[in-house]
């Protein structure tokens, strides 16, 4: 018994008719803890996007190179690419702040259900629907992947020299997931908004349905 009511703390149960009901209200902690989230997630995304393109460690070390032939001077490839991960540096610091500040909200989004707030949906509930238990399975393995990602980065940063490598093996798969499931996120909120779920944006930013 205490097994049970422990994780009924965790998951909610729910009537199959009200699952999806319009009045559905998100209440000022949950759109303040989805909206740090969601930018917190956005904001290490743009940085993944900076190391990938304008200030990947090969495009600045072609620049720094083209410099200094027009200068006559000269630096050895490793040391265009030191020097063009020292440039980098102050940029992907932000991406270490992001994660620590991702790890802190992830750690309350965990125990709020603790307290009776945001408790996660159970896709084992009986009489939901396919699209209902499609919707709660992929927030579960969305939130075993983050955790999976704030670990590792964790442990890159704090733990030992000899697992950096295969952490950042790991971590690095990140991205697929966080695309995969910002696309499928805006594409089921979009989908509802302009369907069975009308207002829902609205609801999402100040908390009151669209008229």
């Amino acid at each position: 018994m205490n097994g049970v009511c422990f994780w009924q703390k965790f998951i909610p149960t729910f009537e199959p008719d009200t699952l999806f009901m319009e009045n559905r209200h998100y209440s000022p902690l949950y759109r303040i803890m989805h909206w740090l989230i969601a930018i917190c997630f956005l904001l290490l995304l743009f940085t993944i996007f900076l190391r990938l393109t304008w200030l990947n460690k090969f495009h600045v070390a072609d620049i720094i190179q083209q410099y200094l032939s027009e200068t006559d001077q000269t630096l050895t490839r490793e040391q265009q690419i030191l020097l063009a991960k020292k440039i980098r540096k102050p940029m992907w610091q932000w991406h270490i702040y992001l994660g620590y500040a991702l790890t802190g909200l992830y750690a309350i989004r965990l125990a709020l259900p603790l307290f009776g707030h945001m408790k996660f949906s159970n896709p084992f509930q009986k009489g939901i629907s396919l699209k209902a238990k499609f919707q709660f399975w992929t927030y579960l393995v969305f939130y075993a992947c983050t955790a999976i990602s704030l670990v590792t980065g964790l442990i890159i940063e704090l733990g030992p020299k000899n697992l950096k490598e295969p952490m950042e093996e790991i971590h690095i798969l990140s991205i697929y997931y966080l695309l995969a499931y910002i696309v499928l996120h805006f594409g089921g909120v979009l989908l509802a908004e302009f369907t069975e779920r009308k207002g829902i944006l609205s609801e999402i930013v100040s908390g009151k349905k669209k008229p």
